[in-house]
């Protein structure tokens, strides 16, 4: 694919109508529809969860920016991901961008699972986090009502933890409070 062509598929994702989020991932434009409630309750549960304590300092230790749906280029304009939460260390990335690319790796990328995504969260996205060195990343399954948590180390993901239904969270890169997992579902 020339780069012509990779360019124009960035043009493409803009063109995108509403109800459609899209991503390039590996030289393909990816589409999906919105996320459903449930999807959509436990990104907003969860990086509520998040942001006080991680992005605020508010019982917790502050120090990250916790943001919903950024555009990642990992390649401007040619390797574009839009997790469902990513959260950066202030001290790699001391202020959030003006506009809509975020060009520096997050250190924690979470993505919530959907019968229409998982295989692509799963296969595509989690080895291209890898490769650009993102260190964290969460699957949550909000129909499993599980979380699963992983270590990028030596380029590869160790899970650190699996939970599920109503237990309590205290993982990497957030172990210094515990999320109820309860809240997550509805």
């Amino acid at each position: 694919m020339s780069l012509a062509e990779q360019y124009n598929l960035y043009d493409q994702l803009l063109a995108l109508p509403e109800n459609l989020t899209g991503e390039i991932l590996n030289g393909q434009l990816h589409t999906q529809p919105r996320p459903r409630g449930s999807h959509a309750w436990a990104e907003s549960v969860l990086g509520s969860e998040l942001i006080a304590p991680f992005g605020r300092g508010r019982g917790g230790p502050g120090g990250w920016w916790i943001l919903v749906e950024p555009e990642i280029h990992f390649i401007r304009d040619r390797e574009v991901a839009v997790p469902d939460l990513g959260g950066w260390r202030r001290t790699r990335m001391p202020e959030i961008p003006r506009g809509h690319r975020f060009e520096v790796v997050p250190d924690w990328v979470c993505e919530i699972l959907s019968p229409s995504t998982e295989s692509k969260d799963r296969r595509i996205k989690m080895p291209i986090y890898a490769c650009y060195g993102v260190q964290y990343t969460w699957l949550v399954d909000p129909e499993a009502r599980t979380l699963e948590a992983y270590e990028l180390r030596q380029g590869d993901w160790v899970e650190i933890g699996r939970f599920r239904d109503d237990d309590k969270v205290s993982v990497a890169p957030f172990a210094e409070v515990a999320i109820e997992l309860t809240d997550l579902w509805v």
